[in-house]
Parts: C-alpha cells; structure tokens; sequence
C-alpha cells in the first residue's frame, strides 16, 4: 500500500515538475519577446502577474506533494525497520532506497527551477526601468537620430547574444549535473550489488559449496568426454591406415 500511494504521488510530481518547468520557460520566453521590439510575431499568453500567481500556486502544490512523498517514505523505512520484517529481505532495502533516491531529484528539480524562476523575475524588475528609459528616449526627439537607432539595434543584437550565451551555459551546466548525478547512481548501484554478493555468499556457505561441487563435476565429465573422443579417433586412424 505504501509503495502504491509513493508510485502515485512520484506520477503527480512529475507531471506538476514538467508543467512547473514549461511555465518558467514560457515566463523566459515572454520576457524575451517584450525585451525584442522587432519580434513581430511574439505575443505573451499570460501576463507577468498572472503568471507570477500561476507561479506561487504550483510551487506550494509541489512542496505540499514533496512533503506527502516525504512522509510516504519514512513510513516505508519504519516497515523496514520493524521487527516483523526478516532483515534479510534485500528488495525492500533496494525499494526504499530507489524511492528516496526519486524523492531526491524530485527535490533538486524543483528547487532548481524554482531558482532560476527567481532569478529571471528579479533581473527583469531590475532592468525594467533601464528598459523604460530606453523606450521613452526612442518614442522622444532621439527617433529620428539615425545613428541612436543604428546604436540601440547594436545594443538589442549584444543583449540577444548575451542571452544565447546565458542559455548555452545553463545547458552545459545542467547536463553536467545530470552526468554526475548518474555517475552517482552507478556508483550507488555497483556497491548494492557487490554487498548483496557478499552478503549472498556469506549467508548461504551450503548453496557455494553445492555450486562448486556441480562445477567440478561438470569439468570431469568433460575431461572424461574428452579422453573417450581422443581414444575413438586414435583407434579410427589406426584402422583406417591399417
């Protein structure tokens, strides 16, 4: 029953994450298109307040489900624990373990995102009174100055590069966290396995012994199928040559 309510919960996380990260890229988005004048064709869907509510309302509803999933897997581990539950029973350790390990990145996601969610609205309040110095002083008498226009086009175009470069780093950045991360649960997952071995061979000296028995027996079998093959073609050469 516990596993079944954390696989549910796991499924409205993610699928609240991946809203959750559409939403902050759309908000990205928007802002991008009202920073570029000469985008034409970009209109936002939401409007900054709208979306900042939007905002508020999915990250409490994914703190409130991290907070259910939480509480979902210390009960798992006070199962675990318990003292009805054999100790030798690796799966609900390996369970348990993979569910934590879920409830981690889960996590790491959302605080990433809300992060970077934070940041972009906090840049934006900061420049929107650059920008709405920049818009007044083209709406005023500098129009019509050919050489402050080619200058503020020259100013969009290296605003829109730094922007590239900005998202080309945070790619790099989040690629490598999810290299690493995988590296970890490799890691994570050899050592599992190398401690079930040892623990499967420790635990059970009688079911080694019986394997090893069948392997060496298997190996005579062989020598001795061996030798009888050797011996029949001996004989068959020397008749054949006889």
């Amino acid at each position: 029953d516990l596993r079944k309510q954390a696989r549910q919960l796991e499924n409205e996380l993610d699928l609240k994450l991946v809203s959750f990260s559409k939403l902050c890229t759309s908000y990205s988005s928007t802002r991008d298109g009202r920073r570029d004048r000469y985008s034409s064709d970009t209109t936002p869907l939401l409007n900054g307040s709208s979306q900042d509510r939007m905002f508020e309302t999915m990250a409490v509803e994914i703190e409130q489900l991290l907070g259910k999933l939480t509480g979902i897997n210390d009960k798992m581990a006070e199962y675990t624990n318990s003292a009805g539950v054999p100790s030798l029973n690796a799966a609900l350790m390996h369970t348990l373990q993979r569910h934590r390990d879920i409830l981690q990145d889960y996590t790491h996601e959302f605080h990433k995102t809300k992060a970077n969610f934070l940041a972009i609205r906090e840049r934006e309040n900061l420049l929107g009174s650059v920008r709405k110095d920049i818009e007044s002083y083209k709406s005023g008498s500098g129009v019509n100055n050919r050489r402050t226009e080619l200058f503020l086009k020259e100013h969009e175009h290296l605003r829109n590069s730094d922007r590239l470069i900005e998202e080309t780093i945070s790619i790099a950045m989040a690629t490598k966290e999810n290299m690493t991360s995988q590296r970890g649960m490799l890691k994570s997952i050899q050592s599992k396995m190398n401690t079930l071995a040892n623990s499967f061979k420790d635990r059970f000296p009688a079911v080694n012994s019986l394997i090893q028995r069948i392997n060496l027996r298997k190996r005579r079998d062989s020598l001795i199928l061996g030798g009888i093959i050797g011996v029949c073609t001996i004989l068959l050469l020397l008749y054949a040559f006889h």
